[in-house]
């Protein structure tokens, strides 16, 4: 049997506080090893998650800004993107590094759609896209540097809700064609075909299409509601705690809760799975 691994990062993979991953590493180089893919589905932009991956020393596809977009290496043979190729809004032209699966909208569209959801609440919205590299590090908590890559968006924009109630912010952002996922810190506006469940459920397909005989079974870790149409889609889904326990919305699902939080939590976690395979 073949196993896939599909991972968030923020309070996940990295802990929550320092972003640290240290404890995971020993795991991570089991799983490579075995030659058992470690997919992130984030909501971090490309360049975020190729410097993580680059220190981590992964070569695998990768998930970003909230499922809006899927990075398929083109040397990995593991995976056939081709069988995305019917659907041509979604396939896009290779460029040196990756094929780039676009299941949402471009980065355009959707500071366009922040625009028209701001004239439709009659409420002035900003988002990444109207703040100063300054004021993202500033709002992120991220050196310049980081913030830079936060940045550079290609998908989707986190933007600060002034307080709407989100069944109004959910219906209006419906209304004109997108979707709205909240997160810690911001919402994010992205295309109405994004989503971390549709990619990963894509990337599953991918991957069976070059292994037809193969069983496949799924893993997904993630510590936040952002997480659940991941986990809702994976065989195995593993809930990592914060310090002070798991997010209510994921408890009372019968998923498997990783025993401590951030990184070693998901070691921990990975280590119990892998012992039943």
């Amino acid at each position: 049997m073949a196993q896939l691994v599909f991972t968030d990062l923020d309070g996940t993979l990295l802990n929550h506080d320092d972003y640290g991953y240290e404890a995971a590493l020993p795991m991570l180089k089991w799983l490579q090893d075995q030659q058992v893919p470690v997919i992130a589905v984030t909501s971090k932009t490309r360049l975020e998650v190729e410097e993580l991956l680059c220190a981590l020393s992964l070569h695998e596809p990768f998930v970003v800004e909230n499922g809006s977009g899927i990075f398929i290496p083109l040397a990995d043979p593991r995976f056939d993107w081709t069988i995305a190729s019917h659907i041509s809004e979604q396939v896009c032209q290779p460029n040196q590094r990756y094929i780039r699966l676009c299941l949402g909208c471009t980065y355009a569209q959707a500071r366009q759609g922040l625009h028209q959801l701001s004239e439709h609440l009659e409420m002035p919205l900003q988002g990444f896209g109207d703040w100063s590299l300054a004021e993202v590090s500033d709002r992120t908590g991220l050196s310049l540097s980081d913030a830079q890559k936060a940045q550079a968006r290609e998908f989707s924009e986190p933007f600060v809700n002034p307080g709407i109630e989100l069944a109004k912010l959910e219906s209006a952002v419906a209304k004109l064609g997108f979707q709205v996922l909240v997160g810690d810190r911001f919402c994010h506006l992205i295309g109405a075909g994004a989503g971390k469940g549709r990619a990963v459920q894509l990337l599953r397909q991918c991957y069976a299409a070059k292994h037809p005989q193969t069983p496949l079974m799924t893993v997904g870790l993630g510590n936040s509601p952002n997480d659940l149409a991941l986990l809702e889609v994976v065989d195995i889904p593993i809930i990592i705690p914060g310090f002070q326990g798991p997010h209510p919305d994921l408890v009372d699902r019968g998923w498997q809760v990783a025993p401590a939080a951030g990184a070693q939590g998901w070691a921990l976690a990975m280590a119990q799975v892998c012992n039943s395979w």
